[in-house]
């Protein structure tokens, strides 16, 4: 038997031949990245046999955890009975029964499924019903998209242009004609003297501003995360989805709610549109969460009162699909998933368990280098703030990056983003590895602290 490389070959393999996302094209052969050989629960293992806490739970997305034999078994049986069938011109199982239970899952009068590759494709057939809606009323001008700064919804053509995430750092062109970013919600940054309610005042205005500007005419769309994930979730101000829902439902813009990261389980609920932020929007766009990392898999959930007028007099074509649309290995994957979640009872383990990290999580700006600390079920990040007035954002720019080391030199894994640090861990984790996870997260951070010369 021919021998296995190495783990320093595997990094020459990597750094020679594997263009990794976001990575910085100044230094990329340079990268040294975690060699990952094992996981577990809510652990990563590296090639020494190394364990660590997987903070951001894979990319937003191990709700069960690692190591579900059962998921391993489900997937292999599906593989052996029928592993593909073309979308276009069948239905398997597997894909009409999971349809049937994202649509019991949604909210409201959202029961049709369009299947997709993962958060980036859902969103993409989003904007594009949306356009084929407008086109089918006879409303061609009515294509603009109203997003909002630090969002974040993929890497594909049209999901790419509606982020609003660190747009001024790419080199990729963008399609600014069908898009307007409305100014970020984070309550962290209002005014001292403003309450986070008149924060809430500003916030819906800017909405109302864009409308007024643009004219509710030529805007087709408002896409919006529950809550914005990899902008630093950032958890808007109570009452602001509810108020932009209902103006955007008086001016007829479709409300598209992003729950790549908030759905399945994140915040306690299969989504969070109506069980947290009382909305039903026009369409819901999921993944991660979906599978729990297993396989790829993603869905566009649309609303039955939005399918009507995409309905035309003759035969017109949706033609927006991918060849493994409903992929009957990723379906059993999510059917299994969901098996394991309502089984265990993981939504309301969330539930109960997400106060106390959430009280964890803000006991964390005791530390003087912490400005803000804020998160929502099993989802938080730390802004790290060594100025108010901006002074020190050199030595900012490297803190997500120090408490990151100073974290994985402790058995824990968290997403560095500038001046912030992120975690979304499997949604498994109990009490005992909560207070684990922010034991060590506590001592990375009096570790850079001390290198500031700050102490709590």
């Amino acid at each position: 038997m021919q021998n296995s490389p190495s783990p320093e070959e595997l990094h020459a393999f990597d750094r020679e031949h594997f263009l990794h996302p976001w990575h910085d094209m100044n230094a990329w052969r340079g990268y040294d990245n975690m060699l990952v050989e094992a996981a577990q629960g809510i652990y990563l293992y590296d090639e020494t046999g190394r364990k660590f806490i997987d903070g951001p739970g894979g990319m937003w997305c191990v709700q069960i955890g690692y190591g579900q034999a059962e998921m391993a078994e489900a997937i292999a049986a599906q593989v052996l009975k029928m592993p593909y069938a073309s979308p276009f011109t069948n239905v398997t199982q597997p894909g009409a029964i999971l349809a049937k239970k994202l649509a019991d899952f949604a909210p409201g009068d959202l029961n049709n499924v369009f299947f997709t590759t993962g958060g980036s494709t859902a969103v993409d057939t989003a904007l594009r019903a949306m356009q084929f809606m407008n086109n089918s009323l006879g409303r061609p001008e009515k294509k603009m998209i109203l997003a909002r700064e630090k969002g974040y919804h993929g890497s594909t053509y049209l999901a790419a242009s509606v982020s609003g995430k660190e747009r001024d750092v790419t080199k990729f062109d963008m399609e600014s004609r069908l898009v307007h970013f409305l100014p970020n919600v984070n309550p962290y940054l209002r005014p001292d003297e403003m309450s986070v309610a008149q924060w809430c005042d500003a916030k819906v205005q800017d909405l109302e501003e864009a409308i007024a500007q643009l004219g509710a005419e030529n805007i087709g769309a408002f896409i919006a995360e529950p809550i914005l994930s990899s902008g630093g979730v950032i958890v808007p101000p109570e009452g602001y989805h509810k108020r932009t829902f209902d103006i955007c439902r008086a001016h007829d813009i479709l409300y598209i709610s992003d729950e790549v990261v908030t759905g399945f389980g994140r915040l306690g609920h299969w989504f969070s549109s109506q069980a947290v932020f009382d909305i039903e929007p026009d369409i819901i766009t999921c993944a991660k969460g979906l599978t729990s990392g297993y396989l790829p898999l993603g869905a566009c959930i649309i609303s039955d009162r939005m399918m009507e007028r995409m309905t035309h007099r003759g035969e017109v074509l949706f033609s927006n699909g991918y060849t493994y649309s409903g992929h009957p290995v990723s379906c059993a994957a999510a059917l299994k998933n969901i098996e394991i979640l309502e089984r265990d009872n993981v939504l309301a383990h969330v539930r109960d368990i997400a106060p106390y990290f959430q009280e964890r999580l803000a006991r964390l700006t005791r530390y003087p280098i912490i400005g803000d600390a804020r998160g929502a079920g099993l989802i938080g990040c730390i802004e790290a703030r060594l100025s108010k007035d901006g002074s020190r954002l050199e030595d900012e720019r490297k803190i997500g990056a120090m408490i990151d080391q100073a974290c994985h030199d402790r058995g824990l894994i968290v997403r560095p983003l500038i001046n912030m640090c992120v975690f979304s861990p499997p949604l498994v984790i109990s009490r005992t590895q909560v207070n684990d996870l922010f034991d060590i997260l506590g001592q990375a951070i009096e570790t850079v602290c001390e290198k500031f010369d700050l102490t709590p």
